[in-house]
């Protein structure tokens, strides 16, 4: 076993394919694949699955993972003290539901990154996405939702991934509107005012069931519905047409400004969103990760609701 070795599987992992791992290596993509092999042998696991849908870490594979990066981490310390060689570059990736506050705590750790060079990546994607990002080590954290209707479901799926969900806050109900819609003012909307405007959801692709929808009570009939796939193009939505979604009423006024509300929902059940952050439970979290959680966690504060330990 090679530093090399370890430092080709690390890289793997990140660029999610052999072949552009290859690429990025400036190696040939069988050398790479011969390499990974032989560290395989060596190890006497199999660290890698491989089938037509590309290539995924298996469970040895994410524990040996971990200990790679922290291999691999000693050297450049190693390097740094004594060969007076830079920090190599930070890098952190977070997959996430599509939250304004989850944007707005990767800002805050861009921000305060005392690197020379970093390579941060934050995926908003789907909510099975998301899972299987974790699962297959694309990113270190994951943020999604758990309800009543959907915990079951994807309290499974955690579980069959071998990923542990760790609460950050409750929510009840919102609604965000364009600061000019009619119900912008109130102090709260039932279901039955939302009516006449149209519904903007995020559409979930080939896992499109309500149990992984973004979107607290999602089983609710819409007359007008609009499905996106992405912020942006929501947040134009709201505005353009006056339309609402359903959320869990957290703004981020330094990224959203002044042209997006939210207002309480009223409901009659006592449906709430808990928010929380994925992760694999034998994977250490780099110290770069574990600084957004705390940005995380800060901001929520900041909004008034009340942290999970």
């Amino acid at each position: 076993m090679t530093l090399q070795q370890l430092k080709y599987m690390i890289k793997i992992v990140e660029c999610g394919s052999i072949t552009e791992a290859a690429k990025q290596l400036f190696i040939t993509q069988p050398s790479l694949s011969n390499s990974v092999k032989e560290l395989e042998k060596e190890m006497g696991l199999e660290l890698f699955s491989r089938s037509a849908k590309g290539i995924s870490l298996t469970v040895d594979g994410a524990e040996f993972l971990s200990y790679a990066r922290q291999v691999v981490e000693q050297e450049e310390l190693l390097e740094q003290r004594y060969l007076g060689k830079k920090p190599s570059r930070q890098l952190c990736s977070i997959s996430t539901q599509h939250y304004a506050f989850t944007v707005h705590a990767f800002v805050e750790l861009v921000r305060e990154s005392n690197a020379d060079e970093y390579e941060f990546t934050l995926r908003e994607t789907r909510t099975y996405d998301i899972i299987q990002d974790v699962k297959n080590m694309r990113s270190e954290i994951g943020v999604l939702y758990l309800s009543g209707f959907n915990e079951k479901v994807i309290r499974r799926l955690l579980k069959e991934s071998r990923l542990d969900f760790h609460p950050l806050f409750l929510a009840s109900p919102h609604i965000f509107v364009s600061s000019g819609n009619p119900l912008a003012s109130r102090k709260s909307v039932a279901l039955a005012d939302l009516e006449d405007y149209p519904c903007l959801s995020f559409e979930q692709g080939e896992y499109n069931s309500f149990y992984f929808s973004e979107e607290i009570l999602s089983t609710v009939f819409h007359r007008k519905s609009i499905h996106v796939s992405d912020r942006a193009t929501l947040s134009n939505l709201l505005i353009g047409l006056n339309g609402y979604t359903i959320c869990s009423g957290v703004l981020s006024p330094d990224l959203n400004g002044v042209d997006i509300v939210s207002v309480p929902l009223e409901t009659s059940t006592d449906e709430r969103m808990l928010l929380g952050w994925i992760a694999n439970p034998r994977v250490v979290l780099s110290s770069v990760a574990e600084r957004y959680v705390e940005h995380l966690k800060k901001l929520i504060a900041q909004n008034g609701f009340q942290v999970l330990e």
